[in-house]
């Protein structure tokens, strides 16, 4: 496989896995269209093209040096300039993929926030509401992010002739497919049931002896569950604090998440939901591994770096 057909291939997983269905990801891909096709000659012009086909914009091919065969890949969580050099300095490195957003896709990463609002809708909480809170978080996130240096990672594998891609929502979407499944199938009633299963799967297990395996940020191991949302899993980054209250008052009892910040946690435990945090690069890492897998069926060594767990499927 060469670059571009990895990355086709990624696109193609995370919109298989998707919890809105491939159908809600083709209309948001032809929303995009509609609004590019209303643009005058000078805007579009401005107009990332890539959002015309790519449904996942914090995901991109970063830097492509040489255009060739694929057969090994280094692959990490996050990959700046220190990674790049470890690459070069390995050698016989044909591509670095990235989990973490970098460059221009780290610059896109509110853009995906949206798919949120739907996902919560999945668990009852009003489109409309989704979309009120999700639309103040998402302008705050444009702004964070806008003072980073984007670059410094893709100037470094331009210099050093490394080719370089990132993968972020598509892995996040296979995580949050597995682990939404596989919590359907073992149904824990008690917040205690639920983090043991967790410890079962082999990242988390792997994290464990780390310091970092799962753990309850709110609520007791004898609580209930009641029903468990996945909602933090994917999605781009955290969403509003203010939308606890929301899932409350439609039933949500847990929420498995990557992480939380304070605020988040402090706003859960005022709304009665308890919060179990699975791992983030332990979840970053599951998501990763069920792609990664594939390329492996398809011939490419892989190189883990960067924090990745590699775990095998197949």
């Amino acid at each position: 496989m060469k670059i571009q057909g990895i990355f086709n291939l990624a696109i193609k997983m995370g919109t298989d896995a998707d919890l809105r269905g491939k159908e809600s990801v083709e209309k948001f891909l032809q929303r995009k269209k509609t609004r590019y096709d209303r643009l005058s000659d000078k805007e579009k012009e401005e107009f990332d093209k890539d959002a015309l086909e790519n449904p996942y914009l914090d995901s991109r091919i970063l830097h492509v040096s040489e255009d060739k065969e694929i057969k090994r890949v280094m692959v990490g969580i996050d990959i700046d300039p220190a990674e790049i050099l470890l690459a070069k300095e390995l050698g016989n490195i044909d591509l670095v993929i990235a989990h973490h957003p970098r460059g221009k896709s780290l610059a896109s990463l509110h853009d995906v926030m949206e798919m949120q609002c739907e996902i919560l809708g999945l668990y009852g909480v009003p489109v409309n509401v989704a979309e009120g809170l999700m639309k103040q978080k998402i302008a705050e996130v444009a702004r964070g992010i806008s003072g980073i240096n984007h670059q410094r990672p893709i100037d470094a594998a331009r210099l050093a002739g490394v080719n370089l891609i990132n993968i972020h929502t598509p892995c996040d979407n296979l995580a949050a497919r597995f682990l939404k499944d596989k919590i359907a199938q073992r149904n824990p009633e008690r917040i205690e049931d639920l983090v043991s299963f967790l410890k079962e799967i082999r990242e988390y297990k792997e994290a464990i002896k780390i310091g970092a395996g799962p753990e309850i940020f709110v609520g007791s191991p004898e609580n209930r569950c009641g029903k468990i949302a996945v909602t933090e899993i994917t999605g781009g980054t955290e969403g509003s604090p203010k939308l606890y209250e929301k899932m409350s008052n439609v039933g949500v009892g847990t929420v498995v998440s990557m992480h939380q910040s304070e605020e988040h946690r402090k706003e859960a435990e005022a709304a009665n939901i308890n919060v179990v945090i699975a791992g983030h690069i332990s979840s970053d890492s599951l998501g990763v591994n069920i792609f990664l897998d594939e390329l492996e069926r398809q011939g490419i060594e892989i190189i883990p770096c960067s924090g990745l767990i590699r775990v095998k499927r197949f």
